[in-house]
């Protein structure tokens, strides 16, 4: 008869996985109620990849630091969140120029959407490395070459995003939970990085 394998808390190993996948999902809960204002969504994202790296290590956390992290990391964040906002407006105007027949609209447009992809995983990899005292600049040029660097990681963030989409257009309020499945996604890619 097979044991189960138990931490050194007696709790059976499943138990403690169930116990990460709920954190999860709490987290995206609480980066989608700091990302209401719109601009905050890389000092929310920021504030939850950095409560699972404390839930990951067994260090005291909850929403109480969640909500400390997402105000100091607002304070250069929202220039990045106003930067995403300015880049899908641009986006928004190739694919008004694919709509509209210009010659070289699509090619236009599949540059656009590519870049767009990019930025934001670069700005995902950017907030999941953020600590306070970072500059934001300099986390976003570091994120930005291994955002190139590192196409698998970079892939499996484009995954997790694109899961966000489709349940969102599946059934909105699902979105809300799945970003927890990103930024845990993207603790890994992280993670994955500094043990290489």
């Amino acid at each position: 008869m097979a044991t189960r394998t138990r931490t050194p808390a007696g709790r059976p190993r499943v138990m403690d996985r169930f116990a990460l996948f709920s954190e999860c999902l709490l987290v995206g809960v609480w980066i989608a109620v700091a990302a209401l204002p719109l601009f905050t969504f890389p000092a929310a994202f920021a504030a939850g990849t950095r409560h699972l790296r404390r839930y990951l290590t067994g260090e005291h956390g909850g929403l109480r630091e969640f909500v400390a992290d997402a105000r100091t990391a607002a304070r250069g964040g929202w220039l990045v969140g106003a930067a995403v906002w300015a880049a899908a407006a641009l986006l928004g105007l190739d694919l008004a120029a694919v709509r509209a027949g210009l010659p070289g609209g699509p090619l236009v447009g599949a540059v656009g959407i590519l870049a767009m992809i990019g930025f934001l995983v670069a700005v995902v990899r950017a907030a999941s490395c953020w600590e306070p005292g970072a500059r934001w600049p300099a986390l976003l040029a570091a994120s930005g070459r291994r955002t190139v660097t590192d196409p698998a990681g970079s892939l499996l963030l484009v995954c997790g995003m694109a899961v966000v989409v489709l349940s969102g257009a599946l059934v909105l309020p699902l979105a809300v939970p799945v970003l927890g499945a990103v930024a845990a996604a993207a603790t890994a890619v992280r993670q994955r990085e500094l043990s290489r």
